[in-house]
């Protein structure tokens, strides 16, 4: 970690931090007396974001710059958590976390690729996958400090207030960062909506960003079924040793990004794509076909393989074509939308065939990775 890479490296941890909004449906839902959807709506919104605005966001970044869009995203954030402490009720909880949800989806379409240009020749990848390590100890933190302020007796809306002080220094951090953002080619047309989606012409564009869409959905289809999973197959208690395993799933995504961050010193993005691709292959047929312990311990190696995929996916992309970084991002940002199509997918799957069955598609997921890891590898030696 370097001084040029701290401020961006904070802007990561304010991205993890979002997830407290998951904790807030619950309490959202008792004060306003919400039915199950309308809570449900609420990390909805902050979702839908990342489906509507990415490419744009990408479009805007090559016109304006990786820094400009930084702060503009964090400062819609800022508007955001300001929001609720300024006025109540669910429309404006809503509206907060929509813009929440913009500010978050500006964030990633910039902070993955201006990670390149304040890393030292040859670190992107390692430290982009450091980054998502200390995403993941934002993912972390926010919940727990919501809860923390709720058992002190603050209202559960103050978690707005704390994460907008981590947002204002972010802001100051990334205010204060010189960098010099690396160009594409003088002769390249301004990045526009229509030449982002052109580049899912090419062949390996498109099966790139394909499979990090199916890498998010896998890994949101893992966190939200494998209580359930659990629970039918071996008749774990729903309520406490069933959801521990997805307490297990987001420890074993955090100590694999940081394992990731030291290997990659060592190893390169393609090949160890192939590492941790494999690694997942491996722990999803451990949960799939294994007993009861061997599931449990299968759950921990399939999260250290998830942890790495999204990192090496992005920058191996990237290095590809970095005159295209803009465009590239904007989709690449994009495909996490298949956080909310796989577990969807998996619960049709279950419906019909069983929860067995629906792990499959995690397990399909984890398949293609590897594969699409294998053929960029033997590209790269090519």
């Amino acid at each position: 970690m370097t001084v040029r890479t701290t401020p961006i490296f904070f802007a990561f941890f304010v991205m993890g931090f979002v997830d407290a909004v998951g904790t807030l449906v619950g309490f959202a839902k008792e004060e306003y007396q919400l039915s199950g959807f309308m809570a449900g709506l609420l990390p909805f919104f902050g979702f839908v974001a990342f489906a509507l605005f990415s490419v744009p966001g990408g479009v805007l970044m090559d016109r304006k710059g990786k820094k400009w869009l930084m702060l503009l995203s964090l400062g819609i954030v800022l508007v955001g958590e300001a929001v609720p402490a300024l006025t109540t009720g669910y429309l404006m909880l809503v509206a907060a976390i929509f813009l929440i949800g913009i500010g978050m989806t500006l964030l990633q379409v910039a902070g993955n690729p201006i990670m390149r240009d304040v890393s030292e020749e040859g670190r992107y990848a390692r430290n982009l996958t450091f980054a998502q390590f200390i995403k993941g100890l934002g993912s972390i933190a926010g919940p727990a400090v919501t809860i923390a302020l709720v058992s002190r007796g603050l209202p559960w809306d103050s978690i707005f207030t704390v994460f907008g002080l981590f947002v204002a220094v972010t802001i100051a951090g990334v205010a204060l960062l010189r960098v010099e953002e690396k160009k594409g080619a003088e002769d390249k047309p301004p990045a526009s909506i229509g030449s982002s989606f052109a580049l899912l012409k090419n062949p390996y564009v498109f099966l790139m960003i394909f499979g990090l869409f199916l890498y998010v959905g896998a890994e949101v289809g893992v966190n939200s079924w494998i209580a359930t999973y659990l629970s039918e197959k071996f008749q774990l208690d729903l309520g406490s040793l069933a959801t521990g395993g997805i307490a297990f799933f987001f420890v074993a995504l955090s100590i694999g990004r940081l394992l990731g961050s030291a290997i990659l010193n060592f190893v390169s993005a393609r090949r160890f794509l192939v590492m941790t691709a494999l690694l997942g292959v491996l722990g999803m047929l451990g949960i799939i076909l294994g007993t009861r312990e061997v599931a449990v311990v299968s759950i921990f190696a399939a999260g250290l393989g998830f942890g790495n995929i999204f990192p090496l996916v992005f920058s191996i992309l990237i290095d590809r074509m970095p005159e295209r970084s803009a465009e590239l991002s904007g989709l690449l940002c994009m495909a996490i939308a298949g956080g909310a199509v796989m577990p969807w997918l998996m619960g049709v799957v279950d419906d019909r065939f069983g929860i067995t069955a629906a792990m499959l598609v995690p397990f399909l997921s984890c398949l293609y990775i590897l594969v699409l890891g294998l053929g960029s590898s033997r590209e790269a030696r090519a």
